[in-house]
């Protein structure tokens, strides 16, 4: 009888956990989505955290926002049924995939290539510097390469 009670009380418990859960789930969805957004008022806040005086538009967004996550569409579809209505200023970032997936990797590979394209002309410069000798008097002077070089510049300067 007892171990018969004590497994009534572990599916209940187990489901009141999972109803938990789901219930949970909705509202963090909804913070997380309403976090993605801008207040279409033009006060730059983000959806959730407009709190300026008389906003006109926070409250009607905040009802869709709802409504729109009761549907059950992912977190895509009402994004793309956000930037539909307001624009696509309307998101507080862009939407990862197609052309504005450009935004997300452009400033990185300008970095990369800068990094790059630095360290090989600093390289070159230190190059250089390896080649140059300077004279007692102060005045630095390019060793050439190699013999051939050598020999052309001294038949080049002799008189």
């Amino acid at each position: 009888m007892f171990r018969h009670r004590m497994m009534q009380f572990c599916v209940v418990l187990f489901g009141a956990v999972l109803l938990m859960a789901a219930a949970d789930d909705t509202g963090t969805r909804f913070n997380k989505i309403g976090h993605a957004m801008m207040c279409a008022c033009g006060c730059g806040q983000i959806l959730l955290e407009c709190n300026h005086v008389g906003c006109p538009d926070s409250d009607r967004m905040i009802g869709e926002l709802r409504t729109q996550v009761a549907s059950g569409g992912d977190d895509t579809s009402i994004f793309n049924w956000f930037a539909a209505k307001y624009g696509p200023t309307i998101l507080a970032a862009p939407i990862r995939g197609g052309f504005d997936t450009v935004a997300w990797i452009t400033p990185v590979v300008v970095f990369l290539l800068a990094t790059v394209g630095t360290a090989l002309l600093v390289r070159t410069w230190v190059r250089r510097r390896r080649n140059t000798v300077t004279t007692p008097e102060g005045i630095p002077v390019q060793l050439p390469e190699n013999d051939a070089v050598r020999e052309r510049i001294r038949r080049e300067t002799e008189y």
